[in-house]
């Protein structure tokens, strides 16, 4: 068995052994960049898949695979997007609290888990603060953001594990 692997390793280019350890890699740290928001996740995880599909020439990864993979990508970015914006919209959050939410959400980065989950909350809700001056009006836009966020992290995250999963059934199947 292991004279088998050897052997099918020693016939594989170097290059091409390289270029399946880019497209792995990109998957991977796209893996990671669906919940950290200085990184392109989905971005990440569709290259990789369409470098893997290249690889080979599209022959154990079609394109048919690829197109998939590009769709939830798209639908996922978009999914994140409109994720905060929907939940600051539905409470009637000020401009000044979306603005408040995305540098939250960008500070968050540099403290940690604690930040990445909490920082956007208190961003939208000290931007509505300001807004209104009305404490409890600031914490439940602070809150509904938070809450639309979280709800576009899970439905990106779920999204990304889907294609990956396609990827990975195009490759075994």
């Amino acid at each position: 068995m292991i004279e088998t692997v050897t052997s099918t390793l020693a016939s594989v280019p170097y290059g091409t052994i390289a270029l399946w350890m880019l497209a792995i890699a990109l998957i991977v740290i796209g893996t990671i960049g669906v919940v950290m928001p200085a990184l392109p996740g989905t971005l990440f995880v569709f290259a990789g898949i369409a470098l893997a599909a290249w690889i080979d020439s599209f022959e154990v990864i079609s394109v048919t695979t690829v197109v998939i993979a590009a769709v939830l990508a798209v639908i996922a970015w978009v999914t994140d997007y409109l994720a905060g914006l929907v939940g600051a919209q539905r409470v009637g959050a000020s401009r000044e609290a979306i603005i408040g939410g995305a540098i939250g959400t960008v500070a968050g980065i540099f403290f940690g888990l604690i930040g990445l989950v909490f920082f956007p909350l208190i961003g939208a809700a000290v931007g509505e603060y300001m807004a209104i001056s009305d404490l409890r009006r600031a914490g439940n836009v602070g809150l509904a953001t938070w809450i639309g966020m979280l709800v576009g992290v899970v439905v990106k995250l779920a999204l990304t594990f889907l294609s990956i999963g396609i990827f990975i059934l195009a490759l075994v199947f």
